[in-house]
């Protein structure tokens, strides 16, 4: 039965809407208190919040419990909201509201990490210390003391782990196992970077890492004994993956279309790529840089540049307080774990001083398929990764008056926003002059909308992770190994694949309707800083407030 609450205020689409209803920013407030104690630590750099003072994760049973009672108690709290008075604005803070204390029960009760996924419980220990290991600033006192906080904890989540995984199933046990190979090693090194740079606390640090280590390799070893008794992974299967699209993601597609849309995209992509390849069959091969040093000071030329064209060619507004974002080399704290999580700091809503930072592994022939592309020209990565990507707009949207619009929704829009300015830049001229730069970001677009049929035919039970590999690699092409993480990040985590693909064709769409319905009225830049402004929600909901149509919110107002 569809709701009624659609009651649609007019006002010019370039004004930002008012204060969110009392009762829903009460409640959101309250929400996300909770959420940055329960929520889990995450492989994606997107998602990473800042914790309050002294935190760890916990998923005892007694804890999942309780967040499981916590998850009923908020969305009843939503749903007795009285919806009658509801502005445009409210409407779309209460999905967004709604998307993320359903997202507590995808990962609880339909993804079921915590009883299925051993490789959940490395993420929750090692990645918790990947996230204090990849800020740039120098170790303070306080972030000492937090990562032996974290570090002390790995025990007790790996106790809780062999309480939880009655049902783990072997594909996760084994990445899991693979994740934790030579761990023993790899943490000893980290340890050592770190006494170097660390001038208190050493003991108290080796005596936390030494614990820590044990209980990896006792894990590790439980698991390979578990290994012969595990079963294969069940698929969620279509109601489940739709039931992520319509209350999470907030996708007013179906998985047929979805798919469709992804192979349209692909089919373009290839076109326009062969194209390009044509075009350019006498322009010369592009140079791998010859130092770590040259590839930094070119990235941070590439940047200005990049600001002075948004400007320039009146795309968006490059706000004075933007920091920038930065190249920096391999760390050495996080290389020995570096394939768990993202190398980079994308600061946070509390840390808009300071410079936003990736770091790169010394350009070579043999890297893998994104930093292979950074080692030519770093401009289609700081695009997307930075300016006018993922830093850009999440510190702009950490500026959000607006609680609702400040906080993580869905990586949908993040990861579509990304993908979108790609081509957009592509389109505006910024490659004009680089030709063979204008052929890595169509590569990127089959890639992109590769990973749409990867992600839909895994959670289906079509693919295999093997298949999903194998099938990456070939189409795209790109090298296995890239193939293979990404199949096995999507096994585990799906609805993430499509966020790029799909989002994009939202964005491009949300464009298109404001340029048809406002006319002579539509200014790109107007429409480009209010979606950079609100970047963290659905961009379904951003067209639905902006012009004011409900032909795709309304769906979502189903039981």
């Amino acid at each position: 039965m569809k709701l009624k609450i659609f009651l649609w205020i007019v006002v010019c689409p370039f004004i930002l809407f008012a204060q969110s209803n009392v009762q829903l920013r009460n409640l959101a407030a309250e929400f996300w208190k909770w959420r940055t104690i329960q929520q889990p630590v995450s492989s994606d750099d997107i998602p990473r919040i800042d914790r309050p003072d002294g935190w760890k994760p916990d998923f005892s049973k007694t804890a999942i419990n309780s967040y499981n009672n916590s998850y009923k108690t908020f969305l009843n709290k939503l749903n007795k909201l009285d919806k009658s008075k509801f502005s445009r604005s409210d409407s779309v803070n209460y999905l967004c509201l709604r998307s993320n204390i359903e997202r507590v029960n995808w990962e609880l009760n339909i993804l079921r990490e915590p009883f299925i996924n051993p490789d959940f419980y490395v993420t929750q220990t090692l990645v918790s210390i990947y996230e204090l290991l990849t800020i740039n600033s120098p170790f303070t006192i306080e972030r000492i003391k937090y990562l032996i906080v974290r570090l002390d904890a790995f025990p007790k989540i790996l106790s809780d782990a062999k309480e939880n995984l009655k049902e783990a199933k072997v594909e996760f046990a084994k990445i899991a196992i693979e994740n934790l190979n030579d761990i023993e090693n790899k943490m000893k090194s980290i340890e050592d970077v770190l006494e170097k740079e660390i001038t208190s606390q050493n003991q108290d640090l080796a005596t936390s890492f030494a614990a820590a280590t044990k209980s990896l390799v006792d894990y590790r070893n439980w698991l390979q004994n578990r290994l012969p008794d595990l079963k294969n992974n069940v698929p969620i299967g279509k109601d489940a993956y739709e039931y992520f699209l319509k209350k999470i993601a907030l996708i007013p597609y179906s998985t047929e279309e979805i798919i469709n849309l992804g192979r349209a995209e692909f089919n373009r992509a290839v076109v326009f790529e062969q194209l390009e390849k044509q075009k350019n069959i006498n322009s010369p091969k592009p140079k791998i840089f010859k130092t770590t040093e040259e590839e930094i000071q070119k990235a941070k030329d590439y940047e200005q540049q990049i600001r002075d064209f948004l400007e320039s060619q009146n795309l968006m507004t490059v706000p004075v307080w933007l920091k920038h974002y930065t190249l920096q080399p391999e760390s050495q704290k996080l290389k020995p774990i570096k394939y768990l999580s993202v190398e980079d700091d994308l600061t946070s809503e509390n840390r808009l001083d300071e410079n936003s930072v990736h770091y790169i592994p010394k350009p070579d022939s043999n890297l893998s398929f994104f930093y292979l592309s950074m080692a030519y020209d770093p401009r289609p990565i700081i695009i997307h990764e930075g300016i006018p990507g993922h830093y850009f707009q999440l510190a702009i949207s950490w500026k959000n008056p607006d609680l609702l619009r400040r906080r993580f929704i869905d990586s949908g829009a993040n990861e579509g926003i990304a993908f979108y300015v790609e081509e957009m830049m592509l389109q505006a001229g910024l490659f004009d002059d680089s030709p063979r730069t204008r052929e890595t970001i169509y590569s990127f677009m089959r890639l992109r909308a590769l990973r749409v049929e990867a992600d839909v035919k895994l959670a289906l039970g079509i693919f295999n992770t093997d298949e999903a590999a194998d099938f990456l690699a070939k189409a795209v092409p790109m090298d296995k190994q890239t193939a293979v993480e990404d199949a096995s990040f999507y096994s585990y985590f799906p609805g993430q694949a499509i966020s790029y693909q799909i989002g994009k064709t939202e964005v491009m769409k949300f464009l298109s309707d404001a340029k048809l319905i406002l006319g002579d009225k539509f200014n790109l830049k107007d429409f480009h800083d209010y979606l950079m402004l609100n970047g963290n929600v659905p961009i379904s909901l951003l067209r639905g407030e902006y012009l004011g149509l409900t032909d795709e919110i309304k769906q979502f107002f189903t039981n």
